[in-house]
């Protein structure tokens, strides 16, 4: 049976798994019909569309 040979420092540690804590940014599409950036498989907020189809009234500004 494998016995580690000695204590893991801390830093040692901290660096092995800050590899697998990096944040990654959400990818971001441009809109088909007005251009705005947008999350993917989102409706897009500035004009109400997805997949080509228009699925909420956008609020209008007052």
């Amino acid at each position: 049976m494998a016995v580690p040979r000695g204590k893991t420092s801390k830093a040692r540690t901290s660096r092995r798994q800050s590899i697998n804590m990096k944040l990654t940014a959400p990818t971001m599409i441009n809109c088909s019909t007005c251009g705005n950036k947008v999350l993917l498989h989102r409706v897009c907020p500035k004009c109400g569309f997805y997949r080509g189809k228009q699925v909420i009234v956008p609020d209008s500004k007052v």
